[in-house]
C-alpha cells in the first residue's frame, strides 16, 4: 500500500516534470510567489501591509535546513505572504523588484497571476486585475490610499487610475495585491487593493547597510544611452530599537515610437468617384427635381449612383499618416523612513516619499485630412474590400494635405508623508493609528501644435492592402515650402492636482484563543482639480483678415485651388523631417516639411496670446469618506479539519461635490450615499501542504472622475459632445472566490483560483444623434480651429452622456505553477520555473452608434445617414480573455539568469471602447513582451548585470471596429538594453 508520504513524493515529481514541460513548451509567460514550510493555519490572520517588509527581511530555511538566498529567497518570502493570509493575496518581495529588468512597478506587477498591464510610450503605465481596468484598482503607499497622475503617454491621466510609471521600481521593497475584500481592508476596489511598501529599517541587520547600483540604458530605435542610478542607506542600532533608511533612484531615457495610425475610419460622401460626379446643381423640387451640371468641391445636391454610394458607405481612414513620437523622460524618486521600537509593545514609524517625473513628448506627422473634407475630394481607382467594407486603396485629388509638429512639456510631482503608531495595550488588546497626506500634481505648461496645410494637393494615394503597413504616397512635393501655408496654431496648458488626507484607527482584541475581534474607523478626504486652457485658433476663418496677426486677407472657406489663402506662407517657418524605421513599405513618402516650433511660435507670438478656459478640462470633485468596520477572526477545527476565517461588515458614507463648466458657468452638485459592505474569507487546511480558500463580499468602486462632472465638452472636429452625470451610482458588485493551493515542495506551489463578480450597477455611455442647437449650448464653446466652428449644423452631432446601467458579469480562473528544479541532477537543479495563466469571461451591454446604411435619404434633405443605433454585448473594457506569464530562471552562488514573457489577448480600450464614427468597439490586439536578465557576482558585494526589455520589439496594434479589425494605430518602440553594476556593503 502506498503511504501518504510516498504519494506526496510522487506528486511532487510529477509536478516538477510538468513544470519543465511548461517551461520548454510555452511560448507565453508567468510569475510571482513561493512557499516555506510554515505550519498551515499558524498565520491564520490577515497580514497587514506594514508587516510584509518585516516578514521578508529574514530568509526562511527550507525543509532540509539550508538557508535560501538570492532570487529564490525572494520567491519564498512572497509565498509566505500568500500562504499566511486567510484572504487571497499575491506578493513580490525585495529581489523580485530590484533584480528584474522592469522600468517601473507596472512591469513588475504583470508577473502576478491575473494582472495585465497597459503600456504607453513603450513603458508600463496602468494595470488590469482579473479583467477589471485600472479605475477599479485602489493603490496604497505605506498603507495610505493615493493617486499618482502621469502626464506621460498619449494623453494625461485625469481620473482615479494610478500611473505606476511615475515611480522607479527600486524605491520599493515589497508589493502585496489583495484580490479578495475584507471588512478591515479599505473599500473602493472591484479589482484589487495594491499595497506598495518602501523602507523597513528595523528589518535589516544592525549597523549601516549601503546598497548602490549604476546602469546605462540604451534604446535600439532612439540610439540613446541614458543613466539609471539607485542607492540605499540604512542604519539600525545594536539593540534593534531604532532604524533609519533613505533611498533614491534616478533615471533618464529617450525612446522613439515609430509607425502609422488613422485616427479611426469613417464613412462620408466624396466629390466624385472614379470619374462619376456625386454632387450636382439642380432645378425644381420633389418630382420635378432635375440634376443639371456637376457641382464640385462644395454645395449642391447629392445624386445617388453605384460608384458614389459604394464609396460613401465604405469605411476610409479619417487621417492616414506615418510619423514619429519622441519620448524624453527624467524620473527622480526619494524615500525616507524612521522606525522606533522602544519596547516590544510600542512601534512608531514615519515614512516619506517624493517623486519628480518629467516627460516631454514630440511628434512629427504627414497626413491627409479626409475627415470632414471628403466633400471636396475626388476619388480615382477606388478599391473596396467586400469582406471588411473598407475603401482599401485609391488615388485622391483636391486632397487636404497636412504636416504637424507637436510638443508637450510635462511634469508630475508627487509627495507623501505618513506615520503609524502600533501599540500593545495588553497581551490581548492592541491598536494601530495611521495618518498621512499625499499630493500628486501633473502640470503641462506647454502643449503646442503647429500645422502646415496644402488644401489642394493632387495625386495623393494610399494602399491598405496590408492593413498594418500601408503605402502612403503624396503626389505633391511635401518638402517644398511653396506648397504649404501655416494654417493652425494650438497650445493647451493644463494642471491636474490630486490630494489625499487619511486618518484611521484599527484595534484588535484577542477575546479567546483563536478568536479576535477587529474594529476600526476611518476618515479620508480626496480632492481632484483639473484646469485646462486654450490658445487654439485657425489662422483664417471664413474670409476677412487673419485671426492671428491681422496681416493677411483670407479667402472664403468655399474657395479652393492653389491661389486660396488660408494661412501664412511657410517659407522660413519650416524644417525637414525624415521618417525612420516605422515599418513602412516601399513607395511610402518618408520626407516632409514640418513647422519649426521656435520659429512658428516667435512669428505668431503664440505664448503672448491670452489663453481661454478649456471648459471640457476644467472640473473638480471632492469626496469625503467616513466609515468604520467590525471583523471577527477565528480559527479552529471541524471534525479534525483545521480552518482560519474572518467575517465582518464595513460601513462607508460618501459625501461628493462635483463641479464643472457648462456654457461658461460653473455648476456645482452635492450628493451623498451610504454603503454596507459585508465580507467573509475562510481557509481550510486538509493537510500540511494544501489550502482551500473561499470568499464572498460586497464591493464598490466610485465612478470615474470624468463621468461625474456636471459640465460638458465639445469636439468640433468629430462633431461630438460629451456631458457628465454627477448623480451616477458607484459600481457595486458581489464577488465570489474559490481557490486550491498545493505547496508540494519548498519554494513551490500549484494553485487554481476561480472567481466571479456580479456587478449590479454599472455606469454606461448613452449616445444619441441630434443637431447642435438641440443641446442648448452656445456656439462659442465650439473650438475655433475645428470645422464645426464655421458651420455648426453642417452635420448631425453625436451627443454622449452616462447613465446608471443594469450591470455586468465577470468570471474567470487563474492557474499557477512555480517550482525550483531541485529534484534534477547536477547543474540542472539550479534551474526553476514559474508559469501562470488567467482565463476570463465577461459580459456587458453597450449602446453604440452603428454604421450608416443609406447614402442618400432622398428629398427634401438628401442627407447622409444617420448612424444606426446599436445595442451590443461585449466584454468589459480593458479585459483580456486570456493572459499568460512565464519565467525560466537559473541561479547558483555566482551566476543567475532569467527569461520572462508576458502575453495578453486583445481587449477593448478602457478609455474609449466606443466609437462615434460607425465602428463597433475600439481596442488593442494581442501583445507579447519578452525580457531577459543575466547577473554575475564578482564578489559577495559586487554584481554585474545585463538586461534586455522587449526583446521581440513587439508592436502596439490598436484597432477600430472589432469585427473589421481596422487599423487605428500600429507602432513599435524598439528594444532596451541595460547594463551596469550593483554593490552592497
Amino acid at each position: 500500500m502506498r503511504t501518504d508520504h510516498q504519494a506526496g513524493s510522487i506528486m511532487r515529481r510529477l509536478l516538477g516534470a510538468a513544470s519543465i514541460l511548461a517551461m520548454t513548451g510555452f511560448a507565453t509567460p508567468a510569475w510571482a510567489q513561493d512557499a516555506s514550510a510554515a505550519a498551515p493555519g499558524t498565520g491564520a490572520q490577515t497580514l497587514d501591509s506594514n508587516d510584509v517588509g518585516e516578514q521578508a527581511a529574514d530568509a526562511a530555511p527550507d525543509e532540509e535546513g539550508i538557508v535560501v538566498t538570492g532570487f529564490r529567497r525572494s520567491l519564498a518570502e512572497a509565498l509566505n505572504v500568500k500562504r499566511d493570509s486567510v484572504s487571497a493575496v499575491d506578493a513580490i518581495v525585495a529581489e523580485d523588484i530590484a533584480k528584474f529588468p522592469d522600468q517601473n512597478l507596472a512591469e513588475s506587477l504583470q508577473r502576478i497571476p491575473g494582472i495585465s498591464i497597459q503600456r504607453d510610450g513603450g513603458e508600463g503605465r496602468a494595470i488590469t486585475v482579473r479583467g477589471l481596468s485600472a479605475q477599479f484598482t485602489r493603490v496604497r503607499v505605506n498603507g495610505l490610499e493615493t493617486v499618482a497622475t502621469s502626464t506621460d503617454g498619449a494623453s494625461p491621466n485625469r481620473d482615479r487610475q494610478f500611473d505606476f510609471n511615475v515611480f522607479a521600481s527600486e524605491l520599493f521593497n515589497s508589493i502585496v495585491v489583495h484580490k479578495t475584500a475584507e471588512a478591515s481592508l479599505d473599500e473602493g476596489s472591484l479589482g484589487a487593493v495594491v499595497d506598495l511598501n518602501t523602507g523597513n529599517p528595523l528589518g535589516g541587520k544592525a549597523g549601516f547597510t549601503i546598497v548602490g547600483s549604476a546602469q546605462g540604458s540604451y534604446n535600439t530605435l532612439s540610439k540613446d544611452l541614458g543613466p539609471r542610478l539607485a542607492g540605499l542607506l540604512s542604519w539600525k542600532n545594536d539593540a534593534g530599537t531604532l532604524g533609519l533608511a533613505v533611498s533614491a533612484a534616478y533615471q533618464e531615457n529617450q525612446t522613439l515610437e515609430l509607425g502609422n495610425n488613422t485616427v479611426r475610419w469613417a464613412q462620408a460622401r466624396f466629390d466624385s468617384v472614379n470619374g462619376t460626379p456625386c454632387f450636382y446643381n439642380t432645378t425644381g423640387t420633389g418630382a420635378n427635381l432635375v440634376y443639371t451640371t456637376p457641382r464640385p468641391n462644395a454645395g449642391g445636391t447629392y445624386r445617388s449612383s453605384a460608384a458614389c454610394d459604394a464609396a460613401a458607405l465604405a469605411f476610409h481612414p479619417r487621417i492616414p499618416r506615418y510619423g514619429e513620437v519622441e519620448h524624453s523622460r527624467k524620473r527622480l524618486g526619494i524615500t525616507g523612513s524612521i522606525q522606533w521600537e522602544p519596547s516590544d509593545a510600542t512601534k512608531i514609524s514615519l515614512d516619506g516619499l517624493y517623486s519628480n517625473f518629467k516627460a516631454n513628448r514630440e511628434e512629427n506627422w504627414a497626413e491627409v485630412l479626409f475627415r470632414s473634407n471628403e466633400r471636396s475630394i475626388d476619388v480615382i481607382n477606388a478599391v473596396i474590400d467586400p469582406e471588411t467594407n473598407n475603401l482599401v486603396s485609391g488615388t485622391f485629388n483636391d486632397a487636404w494635405v497636412r504636416t504637424e509638429h507637436y510638443f508637450r512639456k510635462s511634469q508630475t510631482e508627487f509627495w507623501q508623508f505618513g506615520g503609524t503608531w502600533d501599540q500593545d495595550i495588553s497581551d490581548t488588546f492592541r491598536f494601530t493609528l495611521l495618518g498621512g497626506m499625499s499630493q500628486s500634481t501633473a502640470s503641462i505648461p506647454v502643449e503646442t501644435t503647429f500645422v502646415f496645410d496644402d488644401r489642394d494637393a493632387q495625386g495623393y494615394s494610399y494602399d491598405y492592402t496590408d492593413s498594418r503597413s500601408p503605402v502612403l504616397s503624396f503626389g505633391t512635393s511635401v518638402t517644398d515650402p511653396a506648397n504649404f501655408q501655416l494654417a493652425e496654431i494650438r497650445d493647451r496648458p493644463s494642471d491636474t492636482v490630486n490630494k489625499f488626507r487619511t486618518l484611521s484607527l484599527r484595534t484588535e482584541w484577542d477575546v479567546a484563543d483563536g478568536f479576535t475581534v477587529k474594529t476600526g474607523a476611518v476618515y479620508r478626504r480626496f480632492t481632484f482639480d483639473t484646469e485646462g486652457f486654450l490658445r487654439d485658433t485657425v489662422v483664417c476663418g471664413n474670409g476677412g483678415v487673419d485671426r492671428v496677426l491681422g496681416t493677411i486677407n483670407c479667402s472664403p472657406s468655399s474657395a479652393f485651388g492653389p491661389s486660396a489663402i488660408y494661412g501664412f506662407p511657410a517659407a522660413n517657418l519650416g524644417e525637414l523631417f525624415e521618417l525612420g524605421k516605422a515599418g513602412q513599405p516601399a513607395g511610402t513618402t518618408t520626407q516632409w516639411l514640418v513647422p519649426n516650433l521656435d520659429a512658428a511660435a516667435d512669428f505668431t507670438k503664440l505664448y503672448s496670446r491670452t489663453p481661454t478656459i478649456d471648459a471640457g478640462n476644467t472640473r473638480g470633485v471632492v469626496e469625503k469618506v467616513t466609515g468604520g468596520y467590525v471583523q471577527f477572526d477565528f480559527k479552529g477545527d471541524i471534525a479534525g479539519l483545521r480552518y482560519a476565517a474572518n467575517a465582518g461588515v464595513r460601513y462607508v458614507h460618501t459625501d461628493q461635490v462635483s463641479r464643472g463648466l457648462t456654457s461658461g458657468t460653473e455648476v456645482s452638485i452635492d450628493r451623498s450615499y451610504n454603503d454596507w459592505l459585508p465580507a467573509a474569507n475562510i481557509a481550510f487546511f486538509p493537510t500540511e501542504n494544501i489550502i482551500v480558500r473561499a470568499a464572498v463580499s460586497n464591493v464598490i468602486t466610485r465612478p470615474t472622475l470624468g463621468q461625474l462632472t456636471p459640465g460638458g465638452a465639445v469636439d468640433g472636429f468629430n462633431y461630438r459632445i460629451n456631458f457628465g452625470n454627477p448623480f451616477l451610482d458607484p459600481f457595486r458588485a458581489t464577488a465570489y472566490d474559490l481557490a486550491f493551493e498545493y505547496y508540494f515542495a519548498p519554494q513551490s506551489i500549484f494553485s487554481v483560483a476561480l472567481f466571479k463578480k456580479d456587478i449590479q450597477s454599472f455606469p454606461v455611455a448613452s449616445t444619441i444623434t441630434g443637431t447642435f442647437a438641440s443641446t442648448g449650448l452656445p456656439t462659442s464653446v465650439i473650438p475655433a480651429s475645428s470645422p464645426a466652428a464655421i458651420n455648426p449644423e453642417g452635420q448631425q452631432w453625436t451627443i454622449n452622456t452616462f447613465i446608471n446601467g443594469s450591470g455586468a458579469k465577470v468570471k474567470g480562473m487563474e492557474v499557477s505553477l512555480q517550482a525550483p528544479f531541485s529534484f534534477l541532477p547536477g547543474v540542472l537543479k539550479n534551474f526553476g520555473g514559474i508559469v501562470n495563466a488567467t482565463f476570463i469571461d465577461s459580459s456587458a451591454t453597450y449602446g453604440l452608434s452603428g454604421p450608416v446604411t443609406v447614402a442618400n435619404v432622398g428629398a427634401p434633405s438628401f442627407a447622409f445617414g444617420p448612424n444606426v443605433p446599436v445595442t451590443a454585448s461585449n466584454a468589459l473594457s480593458g479585459l483580456s480573455k486570456r493572459a499568460y506569464n512565464g519565467t525560466l530562471y537559473y541561479e547558483d552562488s555566482r551566476f543567475s539568469a532569467r527569461v520572462s514573457a508576458s502575453y495578453r489577448s486583445g481587449f477593448l480600450d478602457p478609455s474609449t471602447p466606443l466609437s462615434a464614427t460607425g465602428n463597433l468597439f475600439e481596442g488593442y490586439n494581442s501583445s507579447i513582451n519578452v525580457d531577459a536578465s543575466v547577473r554575475y557576482k564578482i564578489t559577495d558585494q559586487i554584481e554585474l548585470s545585463l538586461e534586455a526589455i522587449n526583446l521581440t520589439d513587439d508592436y502596439r496594434d490598436r484597432f477600430t471596429d472589432e469585427d473589421a479589425n481596422r487599423n487605428y494605430e500600429y507602432n513599435h518602440f524598439g528594444r532596451t538594453i541595460q547594463f551596469g553594476a550593483r554593490f552592497k556593503m
